[in-house]
């Protein structure tokens, strides 16, 4: 990497970090200095207190942890099923019925919020947490990494372990589960990340606290009606990005080394 390469890769990257680092130094002190950068401005916590009693922030954490939790297990289980049968039987219209997977990533969901809106109202499951999560449970592509993953491991495996006896599922969590690991931990994360941050959809399916995650939850801070006061929205976004944040800077080498392995840019 050449000089002026890395010199864009340092821009990038102080770009990217410059409305995280605004968002510490105004969450820590008194809303007077959110916009004054002054290096003896006193520091403080009751941002982060005033925040969390300002909307019930353990309602939405926890909301959005079965949120996300759920997803990703529903996801996991139907993405390993599906990828599996595309990727080792022959079955009539296999490729059509590829070549629709792949279509679903290019359709954007935001376009099916309506249509999805008419399905969860009349499966009566509007406002509910599975509501917000039911739609994107089937993922296209977790579909399409974990059929390419598993197109990858040599077919001598699972010769071997079908000589042993083993079922077809045995065969898949004996031999194709263990081998993908990496691209599982790499999946997870962009799906976690994904769903712990997904606004648009959450609003539109809910309209109680009961049900709301934390990124409706947050929107509440920033409402002109309400008052907007920087270093409080600044403290409730930090409270709402710190599991994500903390995950990766305790996992970052993992984290790194899965993506690396799975071929995810």
């Amino acid at each position: 990497m050449n000089l002026l390469e890395k010199a864009a890769a340092w821009l990038l990257a102080i770009l990217w970090l410059l409305p995280l680092l605004y968002a510490m130094w105004a969450a820590f002190h008194p809303p007077a200095y959110a916009t004054h950068l002054d290096a003896l401005a006193p520091l403080t916590l009751a941002n982060f207190e005033k925040a969390w009693g300002y909307a019930p922030f353990p309602r939405h954490f926890v909301n959005t942890v079965i949120l996300v939790t759920m997803v990703l297990a529903a996801q996991l289980v139907l993405c390993t099923l599906a990828g599996f049968a595309f990727a080792r039987f022959e079955f009539a219209g296999r490729e059509i019925a590829f070549a629709l997977v792949l279509l679903q990533l290019m359709i954007m969901p935001e376009v099916l919020i309506v249509e999805n809106y008419l399905s969860m109202s009349r499966l009566g499951l509007v406002d509910s947490i599975l509501g917000i999560g039911l739609p994107y449970m089937a993922s296209a592509f977790g579909i399409f990494l974990l059929r390419q993953t598993f197109k990858t491991i040599p077919r001598e495996l699972e010769e071997a372990a079908r000589v042993e006896g083993c079922s077809w599922l045995g065969v898949l969590w004996r031999v194709y589960v263990p081998l993908a690991r990496p691209t599982y931990l790499a999946y997870a994360l962009v799906s976690v990340s994904y769903h712990w941050n997904n606004f648009l959809w959450p609003l539109v399916v809910t309209n109680s606290v009961n049900t709301r995650p934390l990124t409706v939850g947050l929107a509440i801070f920033g409402a002109p009606e309400s008052g907007v006061d920087w270093s409080v929205i600044s403290a409730g976004t930090l409270m709402a990005v710190a599991p994500l944040l903390l995950a990766f800077l305790l996992f970052q080498r993992q984290f790194m080394q899965s993506f690396m392995q799975a071929g995810i840019k």
